[in-house]
């Protein structure tokens, strides 16, 4: 019974919705049946509406129906034009609803667009829901926004060209616009926003993160990766990735092993050599780190140590070993074993600023949703540029901007790390993303004047960009570098061009408050913990959600019972204007106190030439006596040509404080 009242209820919904005037005008005017015997059919029609209504009502969470506001609207208004059509004995009501219907969309479409998201994109999701969780949903709500207002346009004109059938037109000419070109115009329109979308989808790229990529998701000849410069055309494609892959698998599958330290410095070669031991089901150890000792901690019975570095023992030599690799059949070729991304095994390390790295297990899942919001905030930017990195890819930062998603982009990423300032004047050839740490800006700034790059986009993190050095970027580069703050632990945070303010940003799926100790927390995609991740960051959060960073709760110190933050003496140092970098360490030897390291800019070299040690150290000593206690100022100085600082460009505070324990 319910499915047959929904179904004639949808036959006479069809009816009235499309060939309404029709009707109207074969009974005014074809049959001339009497006003109020057509207003009794549009009173049944109203009937029909609440009928539908009611057969379509949906079970709410407890049971109860509930009804179709929709179509209980859409029969109300026919009982209201029926009804006053009855008491008036005038057709004119029974015109009006054209206008109506299409007053109503126009209220609806417009609303929509100041209470996103607009009507459009809801269409569109309820029809694909992935399309939620896509990185492409900026882009698509935008178009979906464009859409929207094209229909508001036509409401619109639709609108005011139906009034004009009612007020200015016979019952003939109203009956064929609204019973037949209005709808032939909303087809023209339906076919118009087809082709375009296929057009705007072929412009949107594939999608295709690490986890989730087949076979063919991309054409053979589809370029992943490039050596030197775009236009020397030495190129990696598609087709070469599923091929060494293949091959690598292989290689894994020989070895009997579950547990790899991976180490590899050429990124195709790490890409295809992570992805086969995805595959392959494998537990992967990242670093950037090779001495003896360090791998020595690391590595345990039945580990196996693969690196591309030359002459190290007891490793297998990825070059070789893919070189060397069993042949594959087309059939291996175009085979993709499935990586799921909550089973994957990554373990990722810590910079080892203070000494002793951290070791922290990720997963493939956290990794595919940072790279989804990011593509979904810049993916314009980086699909119409060729990727360039001066960034190590064992570290989060680095895996996540010039491995992972390029590749699930489609960006085309260079070969070899970028290793010397110079490099980046080749790159005239076409739009180049940059992926930097602020410690090879720096030093690209002050070896360079003006480079002839052509509309590059600078990322940045793993360290802190100072406003000063960033400017400097703008100036050299010709961009102002994007920030992103972020750790091993959390993966990204928040965002910032320092040109807009020192705020950070936070990413939009991010939560974050400011906890008892004044640190910064983080809820996000990224961190599996659902409770969150309580940074040692501290922090002042504004009201309107961005905060600024003040340093490290572990950079508090006592000094005498005497509260210093090494990060303020820093910063009040940097405000001289005569040091590009320095580092502010705790020494305990026979007492506690401070020592800073020092590396000067033009401005401090020009002022401190030819002068003796203990002058500067006076200069700076009397220069913090206006903002501290004597007790906590700095008692040793090294003035250096550049600080200790690892790939990320982070000091390293064991060396820098060694520097202080030898005799002066």
């Amino acid at each position: 019974m319910n499915s047959a009242v929904k179904k004639a209820g949808g036959i006479l919904l069809a009816i009235a919705g499309v060939l309404y005037p029709v009707l109207v005008f074969v009974l005014l005017v074809v049959y001339k049946a009497p006003v109020r015997i057509v207003s009794l059919c549009v009173l049944a029609l109203a009937l029909a509406f609440f009928l539908s209504a009611t057969g379509n009502a949906s079970k709410s969470a407890d049971g109860k129906r509930k009804l179709n506001p929709k179509n209980l609207f859409s029969s109300l208004f026919l009982l209201l034009i029926g009804g006053a059509c009855f008491a008036s004995n005038s057709a004119l009501f029974l015109k009006l609803y054209p206008i109506a219907v299409c007053g109503t969309f126009l209220f609806v479409f417009v609303t929509s667009l100041f209470s996103p998201p607009n009507i459009v994109f809801r269409f569109a999701t309820l029809q694909d829901k992935s399309i939620l969780a896509s990185p492409f949903k900026g882009r698509v709500e935008a178009y979906c926004k464009k859409v929207t207002l094209v229909w508001c346009a036509f409401f619109v004109l639709n609108g005011a060209a139906a009034a004009w059938t009612v007020f200015c037109a016979s019952e003939r000419v109203w009956a064929f616009y609204n019973g037949g070109v209005s709808y032939i115009i909303m087809g023209i329109i339906f076919g118009m926003e087809f082709i375009v979308r296929s057009v705007v989808n072929k412009k949107m790229k594939g999608y295709f993160p690490i986890t989730q990529f087949k076979a063919d998701s991309r054409a053979d000849d589809h370029v992943l990766c490039y050596d030197d410069t775009w236009t020397k055309g030495q190129y990696k494609t598609w087709l070469d990735f599923l091929t060494d892959t293949a091959r690598m698998r292989k290689v894994v599958e020989g070895t009997g092993a579950n547990e790899f330290i991976l180490h590899c410095n050429d990124y195709w070669l790490f890409l295809v050599t992570f992805v086969a031991l995805l595959q392959c089901k494998k537990q992967i150890m990242l670093t950037a780190n090779i001495t003896p000792e360090f791998i020595k901690e690391m590595r345990k019975p039945g580990y196996q140590f693969w690196t591309d570095a030359e002459n190290v023992p007891d490793t297998l030599f990825i070059p070789a070993a893919l070189q060397n690799a069993p042949q594959v059949t087309e059939a291996e070729i175009r085979t993709a074993p499935q990586i799921v991304a909550d089973e994957t095994r990554i373990h990722m390390f810590t910079s080892g600023s203070t000494g002793k790295p951290k070791d922290v297990i990720q997963r493939m899942t956290e990794f595919n949703e940072d790279n989804a919001f990011v593509f979904s905030k810049w993916g314009d930017e980086f699909t119409k540029r060729k990727l360039v990195a001066t960034v190590s890819q064992h570290h989060i930062y680095g895996f996540l901007f010039t491995i992972a998603l390029p590749f699930a982009a489609g960006v085309p990423f260079r070969r070899k790390r970028i290793e010397f300032p110079s490099e980046f004047e080749k790159l005239t050839d076409e739009k180049y993303m940059i992926i930097a740490v602020p410690a090879f800006l720096k030093r690209t700034n002050d070896s360079q004047d003006k480079l002839p790059l052509n509309d590059c986009f600078i990322f940045t993190s793993g360290g802190v960009l100072l406003p000063e050095v960033a400017k400097r970027t703008n100036e050299v580069f010709g961009f102002w570098p994007v920030e992103v703050y972020g750790s091993t632990e959390t993966s990204g945070i928040a965002y910032r061009q320092s040109k807009n303010g020192l705020e950070w940003t936070p990413f939009d799926n991010a939560e974050i408050w400011k906890n008892e100790d004044g640190c910064l927390v983080i809820k996000s995609p990224y961190i599996k913990d659902p409770a969150g991740f309580a940074t040692a960051d501290l922090v002042d959060i504004h009201d309107d959600g961005r905060f600024i960073l003040k340093g490290r709760s572990d950079s508090i110190v006592k000094i005498e019972e005497k509260r210093v933050s090494l990060t303020e003496v820093e910063n009040r140092l940097l405000q001289t204007g005569l040091v590009r970098d320095v580092c502010v360490v705790a020494m305990n030897d026979r007492r506690q106190y401070l020592a800073a390291a020092i590396a000067f800019n033009d401005e401090g070299k020009k002022k401190f030439e030819g002068a003796k040690k203990f002058d500067i150290n006076m200069f700076f000593h009397d220069y913090l006596m206006d903002f501290f206690e004597n007790v906590v100022i700095p008692k040793k100085w090294r003035f250096l040509e550049a600080l200790p600082s690892d790939l990320q460009g982070k000091h390293k505070k064991l060396e820098i404080q060694a520097l202080f324990a030898k005799e002066e």
